[in-house]
C-alpha cells in the first residue's frame, strides 16, 4: 500500500474517524464533520492558552537521528527551553519534530506536539510533554501558526514549504505583524531563496522587492536565540480582524 493511500478496514471502507471524503458530502454527513471541525478549533485555542510564550518549529519528518539537522534542531530547542523558558511547539511527530521535542523536554522545558492522523505516521513522539491530536490539516496548521513569538523552519518537504509560505503570506498581507521567521540551515535555504527571487521577482514579477527579507537565514543557534529574545511577546491575535 502506498503511504498516501488512506487507511482502510478489512471491508475496504475508509476510516471515517480519520478521513473526510467526498462520499461523506454525498451521504449528507456534513453536520457531523462541521461539528468536529468546530471542536478542533475550540479545543485547539483552549489548549494553546496554556502556553502564552512559545516558538513554533517546522521541518521534515524524515530527518535521521544522526543527521546534522536533527542535532541542530535538538540544540536550538534545548536553548529555547533553557535560556528563554518558552514552550517549543512542533507537529509532534518524528524527524525534526522529535529532535525539537527531545531538546526541549530534556532541558526541563515544555515540548508541545500538535500531531495529526496520517496513514504513514501514528501517534506523537515520546519526548512530547503535552500534545493534541488533529484530524484536519487546516485546523492543525492554524494552531501551529497561531500567536508564536517566532517561527523556525529547518529543511523539509512539501508540508514545511506549505507552512512557510502560509506564515509569509500572513506577514506580507499584514494579517499578522512581522513575527521573526528563521530559516535554519543555509546550505538548504540559500539556494532555494536565491532561485525563488530570480524566478518570482526578477523574471515573473510576482512578488515585491524585499519580500524574502521577511526571512532570516542562519546556521547559528546563538543568533536564532538572540532573534527570538528580541522579538516582542505576541498579542496581535487580540486585535485580529
Amino acid at each position: 500500500m502506498s503511504k498516501n493511500t488512506p487507511k482502510s478496514s478489512l471491508s475496504g471502507k475508509v476510516d471515517s474517524d480519520t478521513f473526510f471524503t467526498r462520499k461523506h458530502i454525498h451521504d449528507r454527513d456534513i453536520a457531523a464533520h462541521l461539528d468536529r471541525i468546530n471542536h478542533e478549533f475550540a479545543d485547539g485555542f483552549a489548549f494553546l492558552q496554556k502556553y502564552p510564550r512559545s516558538v513554533t518549529i517546522f521541518g521534515s519528518s524524515m530527518v535521521a537521528t544522526d543527521s546534522p539537522t536533527y542535532k541542530a534542531a535538538e540544540e536550538l530547542s534545548k536553548a529555547i527551553a533553557k535560556e528563554l523558558k518558552y514552550a517549543v511547539i512542533t507537529g509532534g511527530g518524528p524527524g525534526v519534530m522529535e529532535a525539537c521535542s527531545k531538546g526541549a523536554s530534556e532541558a526541563g522545558g515544555q515540548a508541545v506536539g500538535l500531531n495529526i492522523s496520517l496513514p504513514h505516521e501514528h501517534g506523537a513522539n515520546s519526548y512530547n510533554t503535552d500534545h493534541m491530536k488533529f484530524a484536519y490539516f487546516f485546523s492543525r496548521k492554524t494552531m501551529l501558526t497561531f500567536a508564536a513569538e517566532a517561527y523556525v523552519f529547518f529543511p523539509g518537504g512539501f508540508g514545511t514549504f506549505d507552512e512557510l509560505f502560509g506564515v509569509l503570506t500572513l506577514i506580507q498581507t499584514g494579517k499578522i505583524p512581522h513575527v521573526p521567521v528563521i530559516l535554519f540551515g543555509s546550505d538548504f535555504w540559500k539556494p532555494i531563496i536565491k532561485n525563488l527571487n530570480e524566478i518570482m521577482l526578477n523574471q515573473y514579477k510576482t512578488i515585491d522587492p524585499g519580500d524574502f527579507d521577511l526571512c532570516k537565514i542562519t546556521d547559528s543557534v546563538d543568533e536564532a536565540i538572540s532573534i527570538v529574545r528580541d522579538a516582542p511577546i505576541s498579542e496581535w491575535w487580540r486585535i485580529i480582524n
